[in-house]
């Protein structure tokens, strides 16, 4: 079975023990949870989150074993703390979100995450709720899309792909992945990248279609005020815009000195080994923040500042 990206490292960071509570915001297939679970028995517990309902049922059946040790919901990251709130928990001894896609969702043609497999353009990370990529491009302008491609894929050709891709469905000739690969390649044209020329264009339209960034920031802010004294907030990101994300937020907090401190001052990377192992684990950074007081006493205030009650 696939071993998640840092798991040592992530493990090490978290430090799981027994009597402890748990967050895994990104379940996936279930390897940080049963990791968790393992490291903190006979009796810690773990609640796992997931937007992707295919995964919280993989993950549920993967870690019945442990009984009500674990708990798998439907549901983001981002709503962690209403999510908790309404199982009675209140406080977490630590907390792990992964903001990479699975495996299981970039070989599932079918969720149109790949550029590798035609399949439709969806991308939702939940299937159930929503309006796919597809719909969204019917109703975007040139110049939203422009700002899309720019903003979270860094791309340098987003004028002229933004128009690309509106003229494209205008004539119905973007129907699938296939044809948004192909479109951008030819866009591309004979100019030498190092990954794939479709590889910006779709973490963007991905981004956009899911609010990933708007959902970070959120998490960014909740989840930290449900940790205990000790706790630890440990979060893997892959490209740079989530990482600029985690940096800014943790470096904002540590300024306060009394209830925050990380032991990342630099990211943790994979070593030599993983990578060729996993060669999708070397764009991953891990990022810690520990809290110094117990922040759960903090949380209604900080509730309010943000205007939620």
């Amino acid at each position: 079975m696939h071993v998640p990206v840092l798991l040592h490292e992530m493990l090490e960071a978290i430090r799981p023990g027994s009597g402890g509570m748990y967050l895994d915001g990104t379940l996936g297939a279930g390897g940080y949870a049963e990791a968790i679970l393992q490291a903190s028995e006979p009796d810690g517990r773990l609640v796992g989150l997931d937007l992707d309902p295919f995964a919280v049922e993989r993950a549920r059946e993967r870690l019945q074993r442990y009984g009500d040790r674990f708990r798998a919901v439907h549901g983001g990251f981002h709503q962690a703390r209403s999510i908790l709130g309404s199982l009675g928990i209140t406080a977490l001894d630590g907390a792990v979100i992964d903001l990479g896609l699975s495996s299981d969702q970039l070989e599932d043609a079918e969720r149109g995450f790949s550029f590798q497999r035609s399949g439709p353009l969806d991308m939702r990370f939940d299937p159930t709720t929503g309006e796919p990529l597809f719909e969204q491009l019917l109703n975007i302008s040139t110049k939203k899309l422009e700002e899309i491609l720019a903003t979270y894929g860094e791309e340098r050709y987003c004028k002229k792909l933004a128009r690309g891709i509106v003229n494209a469905l205008a004539q119905g000739k973007l129907k699938n992945t296939h044809d948004l690969a192909e479109l951008v390649t030819r866009i591309y044209g004979k100019r030498r990248e190092k990954i794939h020329p479709a590889t910006r264009t779709f973490q963007a339209l991905r981004i956009a279609a899911n609010r990933e960034l708007e959902n970070l920031e959120t998490a960014l802010w909740d989840v930290p005020l449900l940790l205990k004294k000790g706790g630890r907030f440990c979060v893997i990101s892959y490209h740079s815009l989530e990482d600029r994300a985690v940096k800014l937020s943790f470096r904002e907090k540590i300024k306060d000195m009394q209830r925050w401190s990380t032991i990342t001052l630099r990211p943790v990377r994979p070593g030599n080994d993983e990578i060729r192992a996993n060669p999708r684990a070397r764009s991953a950074r891990m990022r810690v923040l520990v809290a110094l007081q117990d922040q759960t006493v903090q949380a209604s205030s900080g509730a309010a500042l943000r205007g939620d009650q």
